[in-house]
């Protein structure tokens, strides 16, 4: 049983400390309590009677990720308790007993002592900036000023779950195309590496000439097979070598740069990106976050830092009194039809009513826009496999009708 080493007040608010054994931390909640001590802060030690190397340490802790889909479920789990009208602590310590995951339960533990201890929910969540980011804090922090929390927690809720939902297509498009490049690949693999020698061994047998696109075909077997960790190092060098480039300054914004300038693809991530854009900060704005902390916080849920430098300059413009929508319309980043309903939501006073039917209209289109790429992929990519297929295949044939003709 391991022990653990805590620090509380007694009934009569004297400081107390000491170690106590119990099962968990629960447990020693529990016993404390039963002892009328408020327990203020809490360690774990070794395990009784074990020394040094019976201290438990949770290494499955340090791999362990706390995934967006986690952070909707403790999201809503928290916004429906928290909006039939349970005290906030109770609301946070029934969160705690559900939540599977060590890591993510521990953090919900301390933010619930934090809340005992009379820090505000923002400020508790503000700790771990790791796990939830600037939108929760800010988007609570909104919400208990103005006494609407279980409202904003339902916001906020709902737009992790639209978050996740984006991010889970996004995924999902992506995955089959990569599974069947990956296939193709090991075929080409195990063809120059298995099959073509064989095949090519009967041609260098004769002494005849070979036409360049079989020799350039027994080249690249001959390198597969005899140079493949010179093949494997120079990959891994570029990959290492773009990877570094792309971590830089100044290649992370050329490398966005380009992003969206790539034919099809670039086109789909602009409007991920403005989806995500319109939706957070109409998120926000709903919530009661001001207009310049809300682009400050907007700004990096795009993903691209050229976008980023938009929105950061449209951040700037709104502080020295300019609309939203002229700094956006100018970059010539953001569609026509994003600034002009930008411009009447800002005219109107639906600023937030306006974003939102610009995010759900690029939700729609970006729906649209995966399932049409999802569906014409497979053609591509099973045309483009029988291409080279039918080049190898070509490439033997010909050496083969070559000495059939020297034969007759």
């Amino acid at each position: 049983m391991p022990s653990f080493d805590f620090k509380g007040l007694d009934k009569a608010g004297k400081d107390i400390s000491g170690v106590r054994d119990a099962d968990n931390e629960k447990s020693l909640r529990t016993m404390l309590k039963r002892d009328g001590i408020f327990l203020t802060s809490i360690g774990k030690g070794s395990k009784k009677g074990g020394g040094v190397l019976a201290t438990e340490v949770d290494v499955a802790a340090y791999f362990e990720r706390i995934s967006p889909s986690d952070l909707a479920i403790f999201t809503r789990q928290l916004a429906t308790l928290t909006k039939a009208g349970i005290p906030l602590v109770e609301c946070i310590g029934a969160v705690a007993d559900q939540v599977e995951k060590p890591k993510l339960r521990k953090i919900i533990g301390e933010l619930k002592q934090d809340v005992i201890e009379g820090s505000s929910l923002a400020a508790a969540i503000g700790k771990h900036p790791e796990v939830f980011s600037p939108i929760f804090t800010n988007m609570i922090r909104a919400g208990e000023a103005s006494g609407t929390l279980d409202r904003v927690l339902t916001q906020l809720a709902e737009f992790t779950e639209a978050s996740v939902k984006l991010r889970n297509k996004v995924f999902s498009a992506m995955m089959y195309p990569a599974l069947m490049v990956g296939a193709g690949g090991l075929l080409l693999v195990g063809m120059f590496v298995y099959v073509i020698p064989q095949i090519t061994q009967i041609f260098e047998d004769t002494g005849q000439e070979l036409p360049f696109l079989t020799r350039l075909l027994i080249g690249i077997s001959h390198a597969m097979r005899d140079y493949w960790w010179v093949c494997m190092l120079c990959a891994g060098l570029s990959i290492w070598g773009f990877r570094k480039w792309k971590r830089s300054k100044k290649g992370a914004v050329a490398w966005d740069q380009r992003k969206l300038g790539f034919p099809i693809i670039g086109k789909l991530i602009l409007m991920i990106a403005i989806a995500r854009f319109t939706k957070t900060l109409a998120t926000l704005l709903r919530s009661g976050v001001p207009l310049l902390t809300a682009l400050e916080i907007t700004k990096n849920v795009m993903e691209n830092l050229v976008l980023d430098r938009v929105v950061d300059e449209a951040r700037v413009a709104v502080k020295e009194g300019a609309s939203l929508a002229e700094p956006l319309k100018r970059s010539g980043r953001f569609p026509p039809i994003v600034t002009h309903m930008v411009a009447i939501g800002e005219r109107s006073g639906a600023l937030e009513e306006m974003l939102t039917v610009v995010s759900e209209a690029y939700e729609s289109q970006v729906d649209n826009r995966i399932s049409t790429m999802t569906s014409l992929l497979e053609p591509i990519m099973i045309m483009c496999m029988g291409i080279t297929i039918a080049i190898i295949v070509f490439a033997v044939l010909m050496p083969i009708l070559q000495l059939n003709d020297f034969v007759q």
